[in-house]
């Protein structure tokens, strides 16, 4: 169990509002020089996780971020991220996760995801193939302060899914600059540009703004 720190303790303590290890590490690698300790939801007493209703990915990483901060007194970060499709009016996006259905285990859920929307896609011409990555980053504290910021990994989708790496869409998205999928490239390649490193670099350093 982790128990709040006090503004004056270092390092502060924020929770990462997941259990998934792979978001942990990448978060404690950006926030290896900031004086921040970050623990997740494993490490704190369970709490009662409301579902993502919001309408935009700012809404659901705000929600998420509120949550955690009241129910454990920690300065709370959390994340919302899918895939914005031009020719499909920016769907599936806040219900990339689950555009099939929810039946399933991930693996299952994420091929079928793919599937329907490379089918929806079948009849759009190249130069309307444009998709984008987004990702909201929030934190908040628990008497109320927060912040929220959103960046996009622009690209296109392809016809047919190349790649092993990643997972979701990563097989049929292509990078802007880039002639790999996201699934072909390294983890540590992905991990530099993608939309939810971008959102975190950009929030870390915002940060101090909520422990003073």
């Amino acid at each position: 169990m982790v128990e709040p720190r006090s503004a004056a303790s270092a390092p502060v303590t924020v929770l990462l509002a997941t259990r998934n290890d792979a978001k942990l590490a990448e978060l404690r690698r950006l926030t290896s020089s900031q004086g921040l300790e970050v623990v997740g939801l494993d490490d704190v007493p369970e709490f009662p996780e409301a579902p993502e209703t919001g309408a935009t990915f700012e809404e659901n990483a705000l929600a998420k971020a509120r949550d955690a901060a009241r129910a454990t007194g920690l300065l709370a970060v959390a994340d919302d991220s899918g895939l914005a499709v031009d020719a499909l009016n920016g769907m599936p996006g806040v219900l990339s996760a689950r555009w099939s259905g929810r039946s399933g285990t991930r693996v299952e859920r994420d091929a079928a995801n793919l599937a329907l929307v490379l089918d929806q896609m079948a009849d759009v011409p190249e130069e309307r193939r444009g998709a984008a990555f987004v990702c909201a980053a929030a934190a908040a504290q628990p008497d109320g302060r927060e912040i929220v910021v959103v960046e996009r990994w622009p690209g296109r989708l392809i016809r047919l899914p190349r790649g092993t790496n990643g997972f979701g869409y990563d097989p049929a998205f292509v990078p802007e600059g880039e002639s790999r999928t996201s699934a072909e490239m390294a983890p540590d390649e992905k991990d530099a540009v993608s939309h939810r490193s971008r959102a975190l670099r950009a929030l870390i350093p915002r940060l101090t703004e909520l422990v003073r």
